[in-house]
């Protein structure tokens, strides 16, 4: 059995990896780990409906000699800029790690700083290959570090691959995302009451907000070229999941039926991306709980092409992912617990 540790338990993001890995039937959790003020509680008492199927006592602090005794691999599920405190130890002890921030996503931390904080371990930066198995598997199955992509940026990278893979598109997109109220995560703030959500859609950070930047620097990179990514994001009343619809021009008049071609031909052997017939509109509700991504594309016009793509963010746009990335690589069968 591999043995997993996960910081930051009590998160939304911590405790859906709990739930996935006491499903996973390769891995036990054998640490875990919450906030100093957070006492230290069952695993059990965060995540109630696993009663019964685990027994763990949180710890508020690292106890690195038990995770280096007891742990495999392990998962920093931590805010942004607090993950980065905890990598160096792991990385000393020579556990493989697999970081749901965003503080080694990025190749330029120039642009990391600018959106986050003062890096504090830029010698580890380039040792941590960006976790999306779509563009790089086999670069995950050869590392011991992965930064785990974040929601946006899974929706989207994901939506315009086989467009920038294959040069088809102009330099400006835009794209219009809406998320669930877990993709603020659970930090009270006045913005996530239920009375300011419920019955409201709002759009914030237009233009600003800190996956836009994570966008266009992966996508600029698959198509070695300058893309300029215009990025409005919406808090709408659910729970779990993200609608991404993407405006991009072509550089090309194409016909519908070889630009499908090539999104089912780019995601043939993709086993958590799902290409909708040409036309038709992927839901949110079709893939919440899940770690798929459905896409649909329309074309509206000879050269406008609407892409729209569905994940869940706490599941393919978090936890999901990264268990994947850890299906990949410890060389486990991808698909699990999942299928």
């Amino acid at each position: 059995m591999i043995k997993a540790g996960i910081f930051g338990i009590s998160g939304y993001a911590g405790q859906k990896l709990v739930e996935l890995l006491v499903s996973h039937p390769e891995v036990e959790i054998t640490s875990g780990f919450v906030a100093p003020e957070e006492g230290t509680p069952e695993i059990t008492e965060i995540v109630p409906k696993l009663k019964g199927l685990i027994s763990l006592r949180c710890k508020n602090t690292p106890d690195w000699k038990e995770i280096e005794k007891n742990c495999d691999v392990v998962f920093l599920a931590l805010p942004h800029s607090v993950s980065i405190h905890f990598v160096p130890p792991l990385v000393e002890m020579k556990k493989k790690i697999i970081d749901l921030s965003a503080d080694f996503r990025f190749d330029d931390l120039k642009i990391y700083e600018r959106f986050y904080t003062k890096h504090t371990s830029p010698q580890l930066n380039s040792s941590f290959i960006y976790g999306l198995p779509e563009i790089n598997r086999d670069k995950i199955k050869n590392t011991d570090f992965i930064a785990n992509p974040g929601c946006y940026p899974t929706s989207v990278i994901l939506a315009l691959l086989p467009l920038v893979k294959n040069h088809l598109i102009e330099d400006r997109i835009f794209v219009d995302s809406k998320s669930g109220v877990t993709g603020a995560g659970r930090a009270p703030s006045l913005g996530t009451l239920f009375v300011e959500c419920n019955e409201n859609i709002k759009a914030y950070k237009i233009g600003e907000h800190r996956h836009q930047p994570e966008m266009e620097e992966v996508i600029n990179k698959l198509g070695n070229r300058k893309y300029l990514i215009t990025f409005v994001p919406h808090l709408v009343p659910y729970n779990q999941g993200i609608l991404s619809t993407l405006y991009v021009t072509l550089q090309s008049e194409m016909a519908e039926e070889k630009l499908q071609e090539i999104y089912e031909r780019t995601y043939a052997d993709e086993p958590f991306v799902r290409v909708m017939k040409y036309g038709v509109s992927p839901e949110v509700k079709n893939i919440v709980n899940t770690n798929f991504c459905d896409i649909g594309i329309k074309l509206v016009d000879n050269k406008t092409l609407v892409v729209i793509s569905v994940i869940d963010n706490l599941i393919k746009g978090a936890s999901g992912q990264a268990v994947q990335n850890m299906n990949i690589m410890l060389g486990l069968k991808e698909t699990l617990p999942f299928f």
